[in-house]
């Protein structure tokens, strides 16, 4: 999974930040439970990198509700 930059986000459209948004999600899940089912995190950078994303992603979906509203 490529690691979306704020300027890519923004310049999506509201379904594909949620698809993307959702992909994000599953994957996240994925790595920690292998890495808690393995005792030992295999890439804790990624899981880490996996976080800020997904909270860039819902940041910038809240800053699009702001401007809706």
């Amino acid at each position: 999974m490529v690691i979306l930059r704020s300027k890519e986000i923004r310049e999506m459209e509201m379904d594909e930040i949620q698809k993307k948004l959702d992909e994000l999600k599953a994957e996240y899940a994925k790595n920690v439970s292998k890495s808690s089912a393995a005792g030992v995190y295999e890439d804790p950078g990624k899981i880490k990198e996996l976080k800020r994303t997904i909270a860039r992603v819902l940041t910038i979906i809240n800053e699009k509700k702001g401007e809706i509203n």
